[in-house]
């Protein structure tokens, strides 16, 4: 980062009276991901646990904590309990698919909203978009990506690098993404606290935009199916094949992996087409 990057970096507010985190940075010509460029830290076990656990993970979504913890100890050499596996599991945002004892009830804070994809053809570009949030692993520590996707063209309309996962970062992204590509008439989620949140719900759900909102049903991975396949492809073709040194290089990395992904990578669902060309000439079409 050059020394004048630096500075408009430093003009950044996180307390502005008037103006977004995001807004502020487009001002300043700075991507909002490098005000929170610095990553988490960890310690290098829980970081070798981590870019297991996800690894894992994303072969092989249905194994919850006890399922993890065994094949962590068993198959990988590690000692290590139960209690600390769950925490990870927490950070990465992530769960297991099999069923859990009902030994809680769901907070009545956030309302959950039914997942409306079941059978739903999806024929034109902008019928839906999915969001969803990942773990990036950087060196010595990790950052959280969140990317937006159009379900039809399998083009990702938009994304963000953050140290934090808040429901404003989110809500911002998805800001941006439709002021370049316009509205979505359905949006599905999960059922993370960021997606479930007032300050998201009541953003996507305004007059303004008249999104529908869907999120899938709890633990389940295959409900959002498409965004899942997406973050295979990001960490297996670009992320565990160039380590990120820093937030920076993490960033730059990913925006050219994203310009490959939406502009050069062929897609057998969409008939070895590219994402970005088959979004685009589908809304001409449609339009």
């Amino acid at each position: 980062m050059n020394h004048s990057s630096r500075e408009r970096r430093e003009k950044v507010s996180d307390n502005h009276p008037s103006l977004s985190i995001a807004r502020q940075c487009r001002l300043l010509s700075v991507a909002r991901s490098m005000h929170y460029y610095q990553p988490k830290k960890e310690s290098d076990l829980n970081l070798e646990l981590m870019k297991a656990i996800d690894a894992e993970h994303l072969k092989h979504p249905f194994k919850g904590v006890k399922r993890m913890a065994v094949w962590l100890n068993k198959d990988q050499g590690h000692q290590v309990n139960e209690k600390r596996i769950r925490r990870l599991y927490k950070i990465l945002g992530i769960e297991g698919m099999a069923p859990k004892p009902n030994t809680s009830k769901p907070s009545k804070k956030n309302r959950i909203y039914p997942y409306l994809l079941k059978n739903l053809k999806i024929t034109r570009p902008n019928q839906v978009w999915g969001i969803d949030i990942t773990y990036i692993p950087v060196k010595g520590g990790y950052l959280y990506l969140v990317a937006i996707i159009d379900l039809y063209s399998r083009f990702v309309v938009g994304w963000s690098l953050s140290n934090t996962m808040q429901a404003e970062w989110c809500k911002e992204t998805l800001r941006e993404a439709i002021e370049a590509h316009g509205t979505p008439e359905i949006l599905n989620t999960d059922q993370g606290s960021q997606f479930t949140s007032e300050v998201f719900t009541s953003f996507v759900t305004s007059d303004q935009f008249g999104i529908r909102l869907s999120m899938d049903g709890k633990g389940r991975a295959i409900d959002n199916v498409f965004i899942e396949r997406l973050w295979r492809s990001l960490k297996y073709e670009h992320v565990y094949l160039n380590p990120a040194e820093d937030g920076l290089d993490c960033f730059r990395g990913l925006k050219q992996y994203f310009k490959f992904y939406n502009h050069e990578r062929r897609h057998s669902s969409i008939d070895d087409e590219v994402p970005g060309m088959y979004y685009q000439q589908a809304k001409k079409v449609a339009a």
